[in-house]
């Protein structure tokens, strides 16, 4: 018997074959394998696996960085948050300082002197926005602004501010210290 008869001959194709091997062959080259297919899904999804890893990656490195400098500036606010206060009150802390130096003062330089710093400290305050809260007489007594220190009988109407025992301070709309009041009492 010789190769040929073993061989299949594809005459209705008009091909024909000198072994098995080449007919697989031919095939393949034709048609593409499922398993050919399936391999090169897996490889393409793979790829887009891997970037995607570093797009994660990347973005989780770039929202570390943001936190961390977003805690740096935080701490460092904190730290230098009395910076521009202090700076203010160093003026005050001076004319304190000069009018203690005058050994012979009167009292009525030492007075004009302490009103003089008293007003150098309300505008060092409130250049920081600590604002003075001193209700007048006959005001509406305030629960927000205002602590009653004592009930008083008095021709005014009933909760309203007698008067200010000791003027209360906010800062930008925050209450730091209620003004301390006598209020008037009910009828």
């Amino acid at each position: 018997m010789s190769d040929n008869q073993n061989t299949p001959n594809h005459s209705a194709t008009g091909t024909s074959f000198q072994s098995t091997e080449d007919m697989v062959a031919a095939q393949s080259s034709h048609e593409e394998s499922p398993l050919a297919l399936v391999q090169a899904e897996l490889a393409t999804l793979q790829a887009k696996s891997s970037e995607l890893a570093d797009q994660y990656l990347r973005a989780k490195a770039e929202a570390d960085n943001a936190r961390r400098r977003a805690e740096e500036e935080i701490s460092k606010a904190r730290k230098f948050a009395v910076e521009s206060f202090a700076e203010s009150l160093l003026p005050v802390a001076d004319s304190l300082e000069a009018g203690l130096i005058i050994k012979d003062a009167t009292a009525d330089q030492i007075r004009e002197g302490a009103q003089a710093t008293l007003r150098q400290l309300i505008a060092a305050l409130e250049r920081n926005k600590v604002i003075g809260i001193n209700p007048a007489a006959g005001a509406k007594f305030d629960p927000h602004q205002h602590q009653a220190i004592s009930v008083v009988p008095s021709e005014l109407e009933a909760n309203t501010v007698v008067s200010v025992l000791q003027k209360g301070y906010s800062i930008s709309d925050r209450v730091l210290r209620p003004a301390l009041v006598t209020v008037s009492a009910p009828k």
